[in-house]
């Protein structure tokens, strides 16, 4: 409550590049009620996301520097409760599919009814209200530990028991490992590795990714030369090769 007595108002982070799409939101957005904030491109959404900690996130998919797939990649390492609504001219079946495998909650096609676009914010509010107020229940600790073969990594203290020992692992190594683990024996390039990681955009050329496999081999394979976990995918990227126990 603030000092008069009115209840704090909702922070919605929208994320769209089309000015007269994303003006017409936020009027409409802040008439309810709610404390709006308009991002343009895909690459400063990954930043300032964090930075202003709204408590919804309206996603289009075609953004300028990164896509908004890649945005949504990115906020899911982080943040896998927040809700976020994706607003897109894209309505295909494999779009909505793609959406609600990298973590979208809800997915409205433009052109869209305002009614119905405030309504669906409004219920995604609801229910993240009542998320947080679940008393005791912990959802956090919904699959934090992982093994594989003599290796363990836990996510909620971000370290890992291997064969040097326990490791303090960097916030960077977990997002990294994070990616790997949620994506078994899925390829995937160094360009979604960076991007999804690291916020890169377009085809750089850095041996950034390939130094931290090599890290990533020296705790966790017993041979770091003929590795049976992370490999490499010539001409494409890595692969983590395990199906994760749990």
């Amino acid at each position: 409550m603030n000092k008069e007595g009115d209840t704090i108002r909702k922070k919605i982070m929208v994320i769209e590049d089309e000015d007269h799409i994303a003006e017409g939101l936020k009027l409409n957005l802040s008439l309810q009620g709610y404390d709006v904030k308009v991002i343009s491109d895909g690459i400063s959404a990954i930043s300032e996301w964090k930075d202003w900690n709204p408590d919804l996130i309206v996603l289009d998919l075609m953004l300028p520097g990164l896509d908004g797939y890649s945005v949504l990649k990115n906020i899911r390492l982080e943040n896998e409760k927040i809700p976020v609504l994706i607003l897109s001219a894209r309505d295909s079946v494999q779009d909505r599919i793609k959406g609600l495998h990298y973590g979208v909650d809800d997915y409205l096609s433009k052109p869209f009814a305002l009614e119905e676009f405030l309504l669906r914010v409004s219920r995604l509010l609801e229910r993240a209200s009542w998320s947080k107020d679940s008393g005791n229940i912990k959802t956090d600790d919904v699959k934090k530990i992982y093994h594989f073969g003599k290796n363990k990594i836990d996510f909620t203290s971000n370290t890992a028991t291997c064969q040097l020992g326990k490791i303090k692992l960097t916030s960077q190594e977990v997002k990294l490992l994070k990616l790997f683990v949620t994506n078994p024996q899925t390829p995937l390039t160094r360009q979604t590795l960076l991007e999804t990681c690291w916020g890169y955009d377009g085809d750089i050329s850095t041996r950034t990714i390939d130094n931290f496999i090599v890290r990533f081999r020296k705790y966790f394979e017993e041979n770091p030369k003929g590795p049976v976990y992370f490999k490499s995918l010539r001409s494409v990227g890595y692969i983590f090769d395990y199906e994760i126990e749990g």
